[in-house]
């Protein structure tokens, strides 16, 4: 872990989501709630509208990460906490922006802390890994 240096940006990655996407992420997950995918029940519950599923998002914000590393073997921790949703327009969709950056550094392993936002707000609010060497 000595060539990471806390500050270090690791990864960063633009993710467009579309219906399309979210309606992927329902068959692969089983949840097949409809404010994911249906205008009228997401308002209907007083939601602003289709919402992306919270694990997608989780999932989309490890992903530089792990390509960054190589071996998702390497993850021995991911914890997040939901701070905000993402609204998936359907014509425009969404746009999640994840920068990853080396939080802290010890002898065998180091802290990866996310910034994961949506419409330049914040989505996952202390979203960290902790990687092995």
């Amino acid at each position: 872990m000595s060539e990471l240096t806390v500050g270090d940006i690791v990864a960063e990655r633009d993710f467009h989501l579309t219906r399309d996407s979210l309606v992927r992420y329902a068959g692969a997950s089983g949840d097949f709630n409809p404010i994911h995918y249906r205008d009228d029940v997401a308002t209907s519950v007083g939601l602003p509208g289709v919402l992306a599923h919270g694990m997608l998002t989780m999932g989309i914000a490890a992903q530089p990460v792990i390509d960054w590393l190589g071996d998702p073997a390497r993850v021995v921790d991911y914890q997040v906490r939901f701070t905000r949703p993402v609204l998936v327009d359907a014509t425009d969709g969404a746009l999640v922006r994840v920068v990853a950056k080396v939080g802290a550094v010890d002898e065998d392993s180091a802290r990866i802390d996310l910034t994961v936002t949506f419409e330049d707000e914040t989505v996952l609010g202390k979203a960290q890994l902790r990687i092995r060497a």
